[in-house]
């Protein structure tokens, strides 16, 4: 029955990342096997790449083309035209702001899901490391146990059984267990070097994804900034932040389409790598580790017993025969050689410590654990890590598609912003939200008050310099005057005719300057009627 092996199975994004055509410089198919090392397999990602520059190429190149027509095109002076080329700014900037929050959204997801799945593999090669550590421990103490410290107890024990030939040869017998043991150890493989290239293979990847998560969140704050400095831009019809959000905005742009290129480079070589991970392990670890202990490990088959299932077995018989030889020492020779009671007693602490190392050791070497961090490693690479680069792909795409489109409606805000204060003119004086029309008014009276102000001045200057006429007496009677006068007395604008020429004050258009004027008629009325009596 198989083991956890199936625990693991590639996602499909593996699986059509890794279909994906390789192509070298030359435009020749490269085997999409892993091969880090390989030059043609570095030149296939490295062309990955350069398809990223060629889009950022075409897109700086469509930029500069629609750049320049915007420029020579001629403008339209009709109001409606601008108020609707106004609109399309402005709807086109709160479309690519959107989007651009939309991209740095899908950004921090991806950027998080990419670091959850990086530190899932730093966590598994930490956990792969101590239980290497912990074997390489185990084997080095209980080495040392057999020849050193056992080695001096059954010397001392030598001497005190001197005497006795029996003895002697009950003592040379777990001489002999003990090099057993230490042979059986000799065949457990020395982890010391995976080790060291596991150890620093975690630091190099702790390392790069420290900066690489920082520089995205450096990044998303930069296009967030960007957003904010657009908007801004409109807000306030600033021509320096519409000029500095165009810089930024195309320095952006240049940033996500790199961003784009390593990203998918990286998702590309890690789907690879995932579609076959044992066979790069095995080929990888070829010239350290047997291959029979790299697939034990890998696969973790319970129909496959383990490599080292002899040395365990003959370690565990040859510990519980020299158990039961010191323990025959103590029971038939201490009475005889009290002496020797302290040197059985600590060969006998000791093998009980080794028969524990044993257990320890058994469990270190089963393949279980390992095998789970194995797969713990290839699910965070492979599912939580290339789920996150794909999706810092979309962010990239999504950001260039949001600051192209800003750097788009940027001339068409230039020009607005420019146009703006002349197109006030070409709106109604008296319009009160037209502000060139209040700035206007705020120094230049209305016409009507200006022309009574000086109909007013001449009218005082008559007063002062000049003498009134002569007044002619008329003939008229009175009667016909009074006609007229309540002919005209009607209309404000005629009602004060005859006065004008006797250098009277212009009329207001206030009630109460009116009736004044209409009692000082009444009494030249009545002075005229006192002269010339009907």
């Amino acid at each position: 029955m198989p083991a956890a092996r199936v625990e693991y199975i590639a996602p499909w994004w593996v699986v059509w990342l890794h279909s994906l055509p390789h192509l070298g410089l030359r435009l020749q198919r490269v085997d999409s096997t892993f091969r880090p090392r390989d030059e043609n397999y570095q030149e296939s990602l490295l062309f990955l790449g350069l398809g990223a520059a060629a889009c950022l190429g075409l897109n700086l190149i469509f930029l500069a083309a629609y750049l320049i027509c915007v420029c020579c095109c001629r403008r339209d002076g009709a109001v409606q035209t601008k108020q609707r080329k106004s609109c399309h700014v402005t709807w086109s900037t709160v479309v690519a702001g959107l989007i651009c929050c939309a991209a740095v959204g899908v950004g921090f997801y991806g950027n998080s899901e990419t670091n959850d799945g990086v530190h899932q593999l730093i966590y598994s090669l930490d956990n792969a490391n101590h239980t290497f550590s912990g074997i390489d421990l185990l084997v080095s103490r209980t080495t040392q146990k057999m020849k050193v410290d056992l080695e001096q107890h059954l010397a001392r024990l030598s001497e005190i059984f001197a005497a006795r030939g029996d003895y002697l040869q009950t003592l040379k017998f777990v001489q002999q267990m003990a090099s057993s043991i230490i042979a059986q150890l000799s065949g457990v493989p020395v982890w010391r070097e995976v080790t060291a290239e596991l150890t620093e293979l975690a630091d190099q990847t702790g390392y790069v994804e420290y900066y690489r998560w920082l520089s995205y969140l450096l990044l998303f704050i930069l296009d967030l900034v960007i957003c904010l400095l657009a908007c801004l831009g409109l807000a306030k019809r600033s021509r320096c932040l519409l000029a500095l959000m165009l810089c930024c905005g195309l320095v952006a742009l240049l940033l996500s389409w790199t961003s784009l290129a390593v990203d998918t480079a990286a998702a590309v070589g890690t789907s690879d790598f995932c579609a076959a991970p044992d066979t790069f392990i095995l080929n990888t670890t070829e010239g350290q580790l047997s291959t029979e202990v790299t697939r034990y490990y890998l696969y973790c088959s319970q129909s496959v017993s383990s490599p080292f299932q002899q040395a365990l077995t003959v370690f565990q018989r040859s510990l519980t025969t020299m158990q039961v030889q010191v323990a025959g020492l103590l029971q038939f020779a201490v009475p005889l050689f009290p002496t020797a009671e302290k040197d059985l007693l600590s060969v006998q602490l000791l093998l009980n410590s080794s028969e524990s190392s044993l257990h320890q050791l058994t469990a270190m070497l089963d393949c279980r654990g390992l095998h789970k961090d194995y797969v713990d490693a290839l699910t965070g690479v492979c599912y939580d890590g290339i789920e996150g680069l794909l999706y810092l792909g979309l962010f990239s795409l999504l950001a260039a598609l949001a600051f192209s489109t800003m750097i788009c409606t940027g001339p068409w805000a230039w020009k607005h912003f420019t146009t703006r204060d002349r197109d006030y003119d070409d709106i109604d004086d008296e319009d009160p939200f037209n502000p060139q029309a209040r700035r206007i008014a705020a120094h230049n009276p209305p016409r009507g008050q200006l022309h009574s102000f000086c109909s007013y001045s001449s009218g005082l200057g008559s007063q002062t310099s000049l003498q009134p006429p002569a007044q002619t007496i008329s003939n008229a009677p009175v009667s016909e005057y009074m006609n007229q006068a309540v002919l005209f007395g009607g209309n404000p604008r005629y009602e004060n005719m005859p006065l004008i020429g006797r250098g009277s004050p212009p009329p207001m258009y206030t009630p109460s300057m009116r009736a004044t004027h209409l009692s000082v008629a009444d009494e030249r009325l009545r002075h005229y009627s006192n002269e010339f009596p009907a």
